[in-house]
């Protein structure tokens, strides 16, 4: 790799990489051995003057990992993450989560010992991330790796095993429906109530925020809501991006779940078998590694899809998200 940035970063290897259609994933910038110090001042001043080549990176490798450049806390992440330029982008979702500090929040406040199953971030909305930052300020002493998908791979396996079932799927699109309480279940991973996750406790309101969303939405006698999306796509291609076809969806992490459902948009079944086996394709295809403390990991939102595995406590992760 010949590039000027020499002199901020160098490449690295970390546990569990792997090469995807040539591209290592995820590529890890360390300091280079002339940078002593290895601070956060330096990699600021290095992401400042490079910041075109470092967002190339992020969409040709899918996954930048930046290790061992002592970032601390969540004031070091907001800083590195203002420094990329890059407009924020408010989370709309069932995930708990807690404003920290300016742009940063907690990841998932769910239970450690649950699987947050692989998902892009905010797929069913109108307007999603492409990009989601991720810092490790507590790392996991077992468990707990943000493993991730690159979702080309698995249409291209599916459309191999299934193609008759993916062509009926893309050509009459996906359906959702997700439960919300009127109030936040801190136990549950998907616990977020409708007046936190749409910001007001004024019915009319949610349901103007849901519209602009592209959401419908069903009250229930309980006080919570039914929020129902649809039509959405299987697929999607994005600019840059080698003409790769994304999995862009959320079908096998709400099909026929306790608070969720997909079915194909005119209430047809998805076939169980094709569920399950993509969400094993899924798993074959993941990528993990081990957080370490200070890592900052960058996922291109548009190409993997991302996950929690179960941890042990303590694990404090945060995150931030971007346009």
């Amino acid at each position: 790799m010949e590039f000027t940035c020499k002199e901020y970063f160098k490449v690295g290897k970390c546990e569990g990489e792997k090469l995807v259609d040539g591209e290592t994933m995820p590529l890890v910038l360390q300091p280079p051995e002339t940078n002593e110090k290895r601070d956060l001042e330096s990699l600021i001043v290095g992401l400042k003057r490079n910041k075109e080549w470092f967002e190339e990176m992020i969409v040709k490798n899918s996954a930048v990992l930046l290790r061992g450049f002592n970032v601390g806390n969540a004031e070091d992440f907001n800083e590195i993450v203002e420094t990329c330029g890059w407009e924020d982008i408010r989370y709309v979702g069932p995930a708990p989560r807690t404003h920290v500090h300016k742009r940063v929040w907690t990841a998932n406040e769910g239970p450690l010992s649950e699987f947050i199953y692989y998902h892009h971030e905010m797929v069913l909305i109108k307007e999603f991330p492409k990009k989601v930052i991720l810092f490790c300020e507590v790392p996991p002493p077992e468990g707990g790796q943000t493993p991730f998908v690159p979702s080309f791979r698995v249409t291209e396996r599916m459309m191999e095993e299934f193609p008759e079932a993916v062509k009926d799927i893309e050509e009459k699109g996906l359906k959702y429906t997700f439960t919300a309480l009127s109030n936040n279940d801190t136990s549950s991973m998907r616990g977020r109530g409708w007046e936190d996750a749409f910001g007001t406790s004024d019915r009319a309101e949610a349901e103007r925020r849901a519209k602009a969303l592209g959401m419908d939405m069903e009250w229930l006698p309980n006080g919570g809501v039914k929020t129902i999306l649809g039509p959405r796509s299987l697929t999607r291609v994005f600019d840059g991006r080698k003409g790769r076809k994304m999995w862009f969806n959320t079908m096998v992490g709400m099909h026929g779940k306790e608070l969720s459902s997909a079915t194909m948009a005119d209430g047809t079944e998805i076939p169980e078998k094709v569920v399950r086996r993509c969400g094993e394709i899924i798993e074959e295809e993941s990528i993990q590694f081990k957080w370490e403390k200070g890592d900052v990991l960058f996922l291109d939102n548009l190409a993997l899809l991302h996950g929690r595995r179960p941890s042990l406590p303590p694990r404090k992760v945060l995150v931030a998200t971007c346009k």
